[in-house]
C-alpha cells in the first residue's frame, strides 16, 4: 500500500486499484489535493496493468465536500498550469477523463461543488442509495461553478434538469441522482462496498487493450471539447471576487462551513436560507 497525505492507494492487485480520500474532517479539497490527484493520475497514465482505479472516501459522510472556500484564492488562481496547458483542476478533471483506464466514483456521503466536478469527470458514478448527496451549490453563493459542471450535466441529464441542478444549487440524494442520470447507478448502502468491488473486479478481468480502445471510441462521442472549461475557470475566480459572494460566503462560514457540521451536511438547505433572508 501506498500512503499520500489525503489520497490512500491500495493496489488490490496490478489491475485493480483503490484510491481513498482521507482528509478530515470533512473531504475538502484544495491545492494539496489537486497535486496529489496529479501525481496519481500520471501513474495510471503510464502503468501497463491497471485497468480499473474506484474512488473512494474514508469518511462515511462526506465523500469531496467541495473546494476549500477559505484558501487564497490567489494561491489557487495562479498555480502553475498541468500538462494540458489549463489550470491544474482542470488538467486533473479533463485528464481523468482520459486515462487508458476506468475511473469509478462510489460516492457515499456528500459530493458537492469541485466534489461533484471530480465525480462528474470519472467514468462511471455509483451512489450509495441512502447515503450519497450530490449538488453543485455554487449559485446558491452568487458564483459560477469552476470545473465545468455545466458543460458534463446537460450531456448526462439535458438541458433543462442540467439547470435545475445548477441554478437550484440544492441537493440530490442517490435515488434522485439516479432518475437524473447524475449518476449511473443507486445501490442500497448494505450492498454498495460489494457491489462496486464486484463490478471493478469483472472488468479488471478483461483484456486492457480491448478496454482503452472502448473508452476512446466513448470519449471521442460524448466529451465536451476542453476549451469549454478555462472560461468558465475565470468566471468562477470574477464571481467569488463579487462582495456579495464573499458575504454569503462569511455568513456560512459562521455557520460551521468546512466542519463536521448542519452547515455542511445541509448544505443546500442552508445556501437557500440565506437567500431568504437577503
Amino acid at each position: 500500500m501506498a500512503s499520500q497525505d489525503q489520497i490512500r492507494l491500495i493496489q488490490n492487485s496490478p489491475a485493480y486499484w483503490t484510491a481513498t480520500f482521507d482528509h478530515p474532517p470533512v473531504n475538502i479539497i484544495g491545492p494539496e489535493t489537486i497535486g496529489e490527484l496529479d501525481a496519481l493520475i500520471s501513474r495510471i497514465e503510464t502503468d501497463a496493468d491497471v485497468r480499473v482505479v474506484v474512488f473512494t472516501s474514508a469518511n462515511p459522510d462526506f465523500y469531496l465536500a467541495h473546494y476549500d472556500m477559505f484558501v487564497d484564492k490567489a494561491v489557487t488562481q495562479k498555480m502553475k498550469p498541468g500538462k494540458s496547458g489549463m489550470h491544474p483542476w482542470l488538467d486533473v478533471l479533463t485528464r481523468l477523463s482520459r486515462v487508458p483506464a476506468v475511473t469509478i466514483a462510489a460516492i457515499r456521503g456528500r459530493a458537492r461543488g469541485a466534489g461533484s466536478e471530480f465525480a462528474l469527470a470519472c467514468d462511471i458514478r455509483f451512489a450509495s442509495r441512502e447515503k450519497a448527496i450530490l449538488g453543485q451549490f455554487e449559485v446558491g453563493l452568487g458564483a459560477v461553478p469552476g470545473g465545468g459542471p455545466m458543460a458534463r450535466l446537460p450531456l448526462l441529464m439535458g438541458r433543462g434538469r442540467a439547470l435545475e441542478v445548477l441554478l437550484g444549487a440544492d441537493d440530490f440524494d442517490g435515488s434522485l441522482a439516479e432518475r437524473y442520470g447524475y449518476v449511473n447507478r443507486a445501490v442500497p448502502d448494505e450492498h454498495f462496498e460489494g457491489f462496486v468491488d464486484a463490478f471493478a473486479r469483472r472488468v479488471a478481468g478483461f483484456e486492457k487493450a480491448g478496454i482503452v480502445d472502448t473508452k476512446a471510441f466513448v470519449n471521442d462521442a460524448s466529451l465536451p471539447p476542453d476549451s469549454v472549461f478555462p472560461p468558465a475557470l475565470q468566471a468562477f475566480y470574477a464571481s467569488v471576487a463579487r462582495p456579495e459572494t464573499r458575504a454569503r460566503s462569511t455568513a456560512l462560514a459562521a455557520k460551521g462551513l468546512q466542519t463536521a457540521s448542519d452547515t455542511e451536511l445541509r448544505l443546500g438547505h442552508h445556501v437557500s436560507t440565506y437567500s431568504a433572508s437577503a
